[in-house]
Order: structure tokens, then C-alpha cells, then sequence
């Protein structure tokens, strides 16, 4: 694919699931090109990163780049450490203090390689899937933090001090709810089952259904009024009522 393009361009933020692969849409609907990035930082989820390949390839993406950080070493995260991923909680339960899901500092680190991305490319728009409806639990996915992340953007680079761009962080999805974005997605032509969510998933690609993202997932479409395309391993339990 050539380069040559009027388009402006945009670094986004894939993990394959949902709401990147929305975020993702919804950037390709604004007419950016797409730069997709995604990460094996030692997650037990790594399928996701399969899921943003053909989430690249769906919208067309530029460039999909995949790093290696390996966050295992550092571990206290049950997404990368030998921690039990927390199994059939309910809504009140998973918004009860920080869960044992959050990777320390990923969203500054994933946002970071990013932004270093972002300046060289000369895209001035960062996309991230970041919710604070259905799951306001990850500290790292609150607006208060991406406006300071973006502040920092623009005193952190050669070309944001030369006046040259305006780092921008782009947000779309963070005061919808999961039915609202899938409604959101289904309205931009987006395949769902290319996505992958669940962050225990069995040796042969199946979703568990009851770890805190399948059980959001499964709400999320059923608000939606559309079937979940996604492979379980057994019905999620509900998180109604």
C-alpha cells in the first residue's frame, strides 16, 4: 500500500477486544489513516493480539505493529502473574476498588510507545478504547488521567515543543456504555467477531464466559439487542438484577 495520502494519520491503541476494535472504526470513519498498535507485554490473554491483527486488516490499517514488553517480570497482575483471574462477579462486586486485573502503570507504558509513534509518524491524534461507564475500576481509565497524560504529551516531545503538532487523545468510547458502543460499532460496519475479550481464554481460543470481561461483553451485547459472535466455554453467569 502506498504512502502517499491526504489523510491525517492516527495512532491507535488495539487489543483486539470491543472497544478498540470501535475505537478503531470510528478513527477509520473520521477519514484518519490508521496506525495500529498493539502489545505482548506477557499477558495470559495473548490471543488478543491475533484479534488486532484482523482487526488491522478489517479497517485497512496502514501498519500494524506489535512490541514486546515483557511486564511478567514485574508481575501483581492476575493477567500476568500467577494470580487467579477473578471468575462470575457480579456489576457491584467488579466495581469495588481497583481488581486484581489492572496491570500496573500499562495504560502510561502502552500510551508512551504511542506517543513515540505519534511524533514520528506526524500523527497528531492517539486513539484508546478507555471506558469509565461499565468498568470505572482501572485507574488509568478516567478521563482526569488522560487529560494529564495528554498535558504531558505536549511538554514531552521535540515536536509539540517546536510548535510543529498538538498531541491529541482521543477518547470516543469513554462515557459510553458496552451497548452503546457495540450499537456504535454495528452502525460502522464492524465484524465483532474478529474481537477477542476474555482474559482467561481456553488453550483452544475459547472465551471462559465468567471472568470479569466476558461477563461485560455478554451484557454489552445484550443491551445491544445482537448476538454475541464470541466462542465460549460455558454460559456466562448474569450480571443482572
Amino acid at each position: 500500500m502506498s504512502d502517499s495520502t491526504n489523510h491525517p494519520k492516527a495512532v491507535v491503541l488495539s487489543s483486539g477486544g470491543v472497544d478498540s476494535t470501535t475505537v478503531m472504526a470510528i478513527a477509520k470513519a473520521e477519514g484518519y489513516d490508521i496506525h495500529s498498535l498493539s502489545f505482548r507485554y506477557g499477558q495470559r490473554h495473548v490471543l488478543e493480539v491475533e484479534a488486532a491483527e484482523r482487526a488491522a486488516n478489517f479497517f485497512g490499517a496502514r501498519k500494524h505493529l506489535v512490541l514486546d514488553i515483557d511486564l511478567r517480570i514485574m508481575g501483581a497482575s492476575a493477567l500476568t502473574d500467577d494470580i487467579e483471574v477473578p471468575k462470575g462477579r457480579d456489576e457491584s462486586a467488579m466495581q469495588e476498588g481497583i481488581p486484581i486485573t489492572y496491570v500496573p502503570a500499562r495504560n502510561t507504558i502502552f500510551l508512551s510507545y504511542a506517543l513515540a509513534w505519534a511524533e514520528v509518524l506526524g500523527a497528531a491524534d492517539i486513539f484508546i478504547g478507555v471506558n469509565a461507564v461499565d468498568y470505572s475500576g482501572y485507574p488509568d481509565c478516567r478521563p482526569e488521567y488522560i487529560e494529564a497524560f495528554e498535558k504531558m504529551a505536549n511538554l514531552a516531545t521535540k515536536a509539540t515543543v517546536e510548535g510543529k503538532m498538538k498531541i491529541r487523545v482521543r477518547t470516543p468510547l469513554v462515557k459510553m456504555s458496552k451497548g452503546d458502543i457495540i450499537r456504535r460499532g454495528i452502525e460502522l460496519g464492524v465484524d465483532y467477531s474478529i474481537t477477542h475479550s476474555c482474559y482467561d481464554p481456553s488453550a483452544e481460543g475459547k472465551a471462559c464466559g465468567q471472568c470479569d470481561s466476558c461477563l461485560l461483553r455478554k451484557k454489552g451485547f445484550h443491551e445491544a439487542g445482537i448476538h454475541d459472535p464470541a466462542a465460549y466455554l460455558s454460559l456466562p453467569v448474569s450480571t443482572t438484577g
